[in-house]
């Protein structure tokens, strides 16, 4: 998978993390275990980024530090959320999904981070070219 095509997928997974942390947070439960997503090489972008599917001459690359430094970021964070929602601590839980929390500022880091690289590396231009959009 190509790399606009990997961070394309990446921003969609990772969004999808507020609202299991909204599901977890109200029933007090989750699928994931803290563990797990504290980990961020447990996720299919963190396989990717860890793996072979960056070239090796990328991962020196200030991009590919920043993204992984910010991805790990996102991973701690969510799992702080997630052990607050699976303490039962909803009001904590809840405070820390708000706008302006850790978590919303980790996650849109780490999407404009991904967004920039996608366009440094000239992914943009080609997806644009691939739907003919100006």
């Amino acid at each position: 998978m190509n790399l606009g095509d990997q961070i394309q997928g990446t921003m969609g997974a990772h969004g999808l993390w507020k609202t299991r942390l909204s599901v977890a947070i109200e029933s007090g439960a989750s699928e994931f275990s803290v563990a797990v997503v504290k980990q961020d090489g447990q996720c299919a972008f963190g396989k990717w980024l860890r793996g072979d599917g960056v070239g090796a001459q990328m991962k020196p690359s200030p991009e590919y530090v920043m993204c992984a430094d910010l991805h790990r970021r996102f991973h701690l964070v969510t799992a702080d959320v997630l052990s607050l929602a699976l303490q039962g601590r909803k009001a904590d839980a809840l405070n820390a999904i708000e706008t302006n929390s850790e978590f919303a500022r980790a996650s849109a880091a780490l999407t404009l981070h991904l967004m920039k690289w996608r366009v440094s590396s000239g992914s943009l231009a080609a997806w644009r070219n691939r739907v003919n959009w100006p």
